[in-house]
């Protein structure tokens, strides 16, 4: 199809209506096919290709669920309260108040307020990290030749840059992130040691307990040691749900767990929220 005048161009563009890639949003929702809840509680579906960013502001009590479809997705997330984004996950607090440097089910992402921003409910993958943060624009351009957002190897920092900029943030507002799907262990003598994927399907589910804004960025760990930039295809799905309340095991599994819980819920209340 001619599309050197603007009829052609404009009429070129129409007739994209409908196609789907693999990675690519799909909007409404609910046209997502198997959905793992009623489709009319559907709000986000998306696959992310290996080297993208997505992001997105879900409400309280949202479950979002992030599968590595082939094995090889990294999943760089960064979580913002969504109208105070100077409240932001805190991964130092998120280790130290838990007693944990290691994600999996049941761990609370913790902000630097000492309340929860969301909670990991499920996990299949048991391959995260919370020590190294994500790869940066001098790392890649010196392991891959490059890792600006619009090269063949970008750098997540870079992504979260642009993912940032379209929420009214600023690269001053990036904190460290978390990583789902390549992990990392410590050795006795304080290394780290690279465990890499579980291997294709691995899922992890989060639930917000608070309004937040998701930032994500599917990138080669930083710590992979393979010499080529290798990034898969992230499934992101996330609907309507109910946030952690007082009677769910995770409210009371810890007397710090417990504590975060009390005080989201006690500022959510202030605000008519809770």
């Amino acid at each position: 199809m001619a599309t050197a005048t603007t009829y052609g161009a404009r009429a070129h563009a129409r007739a994209q209506e409908g196609t789907r890639a693999e990675a690519m949003p799909v909007v409404p929702a609910a046209d997502w096919p198997d959905p793992p809840c009623e489709a009319g509680h559907l709000v986000w579906a998306e696959t992310v290709a290996g080297g993208n960013y997505t992001h997105r502001v879900l409400a309280r009590g949202t479950e979002l669920r992030l599968t590595d479809l082939s094995g090889d997705a990294c999943a760089h997330l960064l979580l913002y309260a969504a109208d105070r984004p100077w409240e932001r996950l805190n991964v130092a607090d998120t280790v130290k108040v838990q007693w944990n440097a290691y994600l999996g089910e049941g761990v609370l992402l913790l902000s630097d307020q000492g309340r929860v921003l969301a909670s990991v409910v499920a996990d299949t993958s048991g391959r995260h990290d919370a020590l190294c943060g994500t790869s940066t624009l001098v790392r890649n351009t010196g392991r891959y030749g490059d890792g600006t957002p619009q090269s063949s190897s970008p750098a997540g920092r870079e992504l979260f840059k642009l993912a940032a900029a379209k929420n009214g943030l600023e690269p001053r507002d990036l904190p460290p992130s978390l990583s789902f799907f390549q992990g990392v262990r410590v050795r006795d003598d304080g290394t780290l040691d690279f465990t890499g994927s579980a291997g294709p399907g691995g899922s992890v589910t989060l639930r917000t307990e608070q309004d937040v804004t998701v930032l994500l960025a599917n990138v080669p760990h930083p710590a992979d040691p393979r010499p080529e930039y290798v990034s898969t295809p992230l499934e992101v799905l996330a609907w309507r749900a109910a946030p952690t309340s007082p009677g769910d095991p995770l409210w009371d599994a810890t007397p710090e767990g417990r504590r975060a819980f009390l005080n989201t819920s006690e500022f959510l209340a202030a605000r008519g929220l809770a």
